[in-house]
């Protein structure tokens, strides 16, 4: 048995909500963080079947990608759909809490798992929305223990610039101190003013890393007091966006590459922009309803977008730009992240040292409400 929270953390470093659009709302809807959970259900979209699913099948929580709550509601009435999920959940004490466009935009999340199953290569995000903040660390280091801090700081995430790690800028100088009364120096004595033979390292370092990196630094320090600073940085780091585009390894035709994604998603049928002869090598992918998104992949000079719910004047735009669309629906188009999220809380149980607490997680097996007559 585990905390609501604990499980809101772990969704929390596959997919932070600093990440989501304004618009969205995600996290917890229903519940309580100090619940306990035995039984986790992974869906796409909350709906009274799933709940009542949960209800019968015992699950504590529902994880799920759409936010059972997107605007401020001023009714719960029971007689409607919104109202009826919510008097059920609440009625049977089930928590509901959802990753939504922090899911879709997170590395690894939605648009990364359209970007693999397609075997697109040199992916980026499709349209920016952050990029993480740098910082600068500079730590002063006694002659001689350089090397053990340095990997220490490096290991834990310090120093990564592109395809390379580890880095870090190091320059010799004197460094001075007098130990005071109840000071137990590594170097010196009480009362006398020290000079030592000191290296300066300073490196670049992701912002969500700097705790764990100090942390690391401290520890393999043989000072009892460090002295280290802490400088922003205006370049960034690692960009985070919504879509992904990519290449794939051998061009084809418009109408192969719709056979690939009929493969690959498994469907029926998809709805398609554009001439079948014409050649495809570069893709954006975009999750769910990805329409708004046609000029994004023009202009990133993909030949086609696969993404959900398209629009007909988003069509006529992307015909006009002479960019192709693949309509795949929005429920295949993110159903896919469900057993990624399945797999990385499981990982993260383990991580945990918690797999002996027998959390059942679960996928509902749901299905596009559409079908073709």
């Amino acid at each position: 048995m585990i905390s609501c929270q604990t499980v809101a953390n772990m969704i929390e470093k596959l997919a932070p909500q600093k990440m989501a659009m304004e618009w969205d709302n995600p996290g917890l809807a229903v519940g309580d963080f100090a619940a306990k959970i035995n039984k986790i259900l992974i869906v796409l979209t909350v709906t009274f079947e799933v709940v009542s699913y949960a209800v019968k099948n015992g699950f504590d929580m529902i994880i799920s990608h759409h936010p059972v709550i997107f605007k401020p509601i001023k009714s719960l009435r029971k007689d409607l759909p919104l109202g009826k999920i919510l008097y059920e959940a609440v009625k049977h004490d089930i928590n509901i809490y959802s990753a939504h466009t922090n899911l879709d935009i997170a590395q690894d999340g939605v648009s990364d798992a359209l970007a693999r199953i397609f075997e697109l290569e040199d992916v980026i995000p499709l349209k920016k929305t952050s990029a993480e903040a740098l910082k600068k660390i500079v730590v002063f280091v006694p002659r001689g223990y350089e090397d053990a801090v340095k990997n220490a700081m490096g290991d834990a995430g310090a120093g990564f610039i592109g395809n390379y790690s580890h880095c870090s800028f190091n320059v010799s100088g004197t460094g001075t101190f007098k130990p005071g009364e109840g000071a137990k120096p590594f170097i010196g004595e009480k009362g006398k003013l020290e000079t030592v033979d000191e290296v300066r390292i300073e490196t670049i370092v992701p912002e969500s890393l700097v705790r764990k990196v100090i942390s690391a630094m401290i520890k393999v320090h043989p000072y009892e007091e460090v002295a280290y600073d802490i400088y922003p940085l205006e370049n960034t780091g690692k960009e985070f966006g919504l879509g992904r585009v990519g290449k794939i390894k051998n061009p084809i035709s418009l109408q192969s590459f719709c056979e690939t994604v009929k493969q690959k998603l498994s469907l029926p049928y998809v709805k398609v922009v554009g001439e079948p002869s014409g050649e495809i090598s570069k893709v954006a992918v975009c999750g769910g309803a990805g329409g708004d998104l046609v000029s994004a992949a023009a202009f990133a000079g993909a030949d086609v977008l696969i993404t959900g719910d398209v629009k007909y004047h988003d069509a006529l735009d992307a015909k006009t730009l002479g960019l192709a669309v693949i309509d795949a629906g929005h429920f295949s188009t993110e159903n896919l992240i469900l057993q990624v999220l399945a797999n990385f809380l499981e990982k993260e149980l383990k991580l945990l040292s918690l797999a002996g607490e027998n959390i059942d997680i679960q996928i509902y097996e749901d299905k596009d409400p559409f079908s073709i007559v």
